[in-house]
């Protein structure tokens, strides 16, 4: 878990140079959460005997066709990984600008993580899996606790990044990043009643990190390029 901690800060010391190589992070950014998502639902609605309402997405790593999601779970990490670099970008030298990219980040490789300890099977996923609940694995902890230091960590940089988007004037952004994190947090907290909960919670972070990305990343671009922000759109 250490590491998780501190590869962030070695993989943003070779943040993007070059304006072409900063397009591409954010684009990767900004494109994680969706891709994530579509693949989970692509899968969920086409693998035997998945239910979204008894079953997470990370279970879907398991069973034959289970490499589809372990590879969703690496490329959504490089994918975030670049979304930090990105926002390093964009937030150098203001508010939230080491936070901010760092925590998002550790999300990041909270990714990598998840794909290299699965979860463990349950609710009768995949097939031949037990209907109750049994003692859980050490890979299905070390699971689990990734994704929850991934999701603290995505909650702290959401609240981190309300400062520049305050700063910028996006006031409603701001404090849009406030609230989002206490909705994901309570759809984690549900989770022990509702699998859907958990999963539309931890949806909802992935998707507003893509619009926060690409709001200050655009926001940054017109700065950037001394074109006030009533001009491009970046309010």
């Amino acid at each position: 878990m250490t590491d998780m901690l501190t590869a962030p800060r070695h993989l943003l010391a070779a943040a993007p140079a070059s304006r072409s190589a900063v397009r591409w992070s954010v684009a990767g950014g900004v494109a994680a959460g969706p891709l994530f998502l579509a693949a989970g639902l692509a899968q969920g609605f086409t693998r035997d005997r998945f239910d979204f309402m008894r079953n997470a997405i990370s279970q879907l790593a398991l069973g034959e066709a289970g490499w589809i999601q372990t590879a969703s779970f690496v490329l959504t990490g490089v994918l975030l990984v670049a979304a930090a670099a990105g926002l390093r970008w964009a937030l150098r030298g203001g508010p939230g600008g080491t936070w901010g990219p760092a925590l998002v980040g550790v999300f990041g490789v909270s990714f990598w993580a998840a794909a290299a300890f699965p979860a463990d099977a349950g609710a009768g996923f995949p097939t031949g899996a037990p209907e109750a609940a049994t003692a859980m694995s050490g890979h299905g902890a070390v699971h689990m606790a990734a994704g929850m230091i991934g999701y603290l960590a995505l909650c702290a940089a959401f609240l981190v990044l309300a400062r520049p988007l305050a700063a910028r004037g996006l006031r409603g952004w701001a404090a849009a990043s406030r609230v989002v994190p206490v909705v994901v947090l309570a759809g984690f907290t549900a989770s022990a009643a509702s699998v859907l909960a958990f999963t539309a919670g931890a949806g909802l972070g992935l998707l507003w990190l893509s619009a926060v990305t690409a709001r200050l990343c655009s926001s940054a671009a017109g700065h950037a390029t001394g074109t006030p922000c009533g001009d491009t759109g970046c309010r």
